[in-house]
């Protein structure tokens, strides 16, 4: 993370803070070489996310386009906070565009309603197409990805397939030889990234153990509580049914404990449950899962597309750890009540 304060910047470039401050926000009263020094001194520096970084040369909107896919679910919403957060801090506004499904998605990168009105764009959990990389690249502003990465833009995310892995790697160690899935619509149109890269860990770590992938454990869950319960009660029907599960959400996963539970079973005894997220309910709920930086992941890519922005650096991919967070929900013996 950046560390450099408008300090080091006067101090670099030899003048005082007040200069500096004068000088990064366009005011009169200052020497052309001086000005000239102290921006040299900052992007030298990475000063970016200080109050007038969005504004260290005329012409600036000082506002950031940030794409998602859906806005009403828990990581986006945890996502747009810390982007707003470096944003605010910046002096820079956030300008949100919702695409909700394939025809607002098909809109978006037809219409490309953030040419001219934005200094760079974030784009969360989506695979570009050939021709969207194309139409959001003919902008020619910085671009930012989460959770998924593409030659030319800073990007920042988890590794989906390793973690998934992890989750299921972890049923595996507890004795658990058939294991279902609840994840998300790999043939989704929106190309919403975790369904595919989850699904291809749980895939890859069943396989390594010597188990063969069985469709009737699998079941879809649309990434929220009321799916996630639809899903556990689908496979709890199956003839053989599994002894544990991972959902590829934690809000996936809320909702197969709750189908456990009101099919008169016991969480983590008659069927272990494993999400992906650590939720901020999770702890509460007693739920294995993964845990992600989200908010992280917003701040990581925020900054990055600051300096690009002002300083023309480019910070490339950062891939952020993920970690097993072990609760009741797979061990009893680990349960947090």
């Amino acid at each position: 993370m950046n560390s450099a304060s408008i300090e080091d910047v006067a101090r670099r470039a030899g003048v005082s803070i007040a200069t500096v401050s004068r000088s990064l926000r366009g005011l009169p009263e200052v020497a052309p070489a001086t000005r000239a020094r102290v921006l040299d001194a900052a992007r030298e520096l990475d000063y970016v996310a200080s109050p007038f970084a969005a504004r260290l040369a005329s012409g600036r909107t000082s506002t950031v386009g940030v794409v998602v896919p859906f806005v009403n679910r828990w990581f986006f919403a945890e996502v747009l906070g810390s982007i707003q957060k470096v944003l605010a801090a910046a002096e820079c506004d956030l300008l949100l565009f919702n695409l909700d499904d394939p025809e607002g998605r098909a809109a978006f990168f037809r219409d490309l309603p953030v040419r001219k009105r934005v200094d760079s764009v974030v784009i969360v959990s989506l695979i570009l197409t050939e021709t969207e990389d194309d139409a959001i690249r003919s902008i020619g502003v910085p671009i930012g990805l989460v959770g998924s990465a593409a030659p030319g833009f800073d990007s920042v995310g988890i590794d989906d397939v390793a973690s998934a892995e992890m989750a299921v790697d972890h049923l595996v160690a507890m004795g658990h030889r058939r294991i279902g899935l609840i994840g998300g619509d790999t043939e989704d149109p929106m190309r919403f990234t975790p369904p595919l890269h989850r699904r291809d860990g749980y895939v890859n770590a069943l396989e390594r153990a010597g188990m063969e992938p069985d469709p009737t454990l699998e079941a879809l869950g649309y990434f929220t509580v009321d799916g996630g319960e639809g899903a556990m009660r689908t496979i709890l029907s199956r003839a053989n049914p599994p002894s544990a599960v991972f959902a590829e959400s934690d809000e996936m996963a809320f909702g197969a404990i709750r189908a456990i539970r009101r099919a008169g079973l016991s969480v983590g005894q008659d069927v272990a449950v494993i999400g992906f997220d650590d939720h901020a309910s999770a702890g509460l709920l007693d739920l294995s899962t993964v845990h992600q930086p989200v908010a992280a992941q917003g701040t990581v890519i925020a900054e990055a597309v600051l300096r690009a922005t002002v300083a023309g650096k480019s910070t490339g991919a950062t891939v952020l750890p993920t970690e097993l967070v072990v609760r009741g929900s797979t061990d009893p013996a680990a349960s947090v009540y």
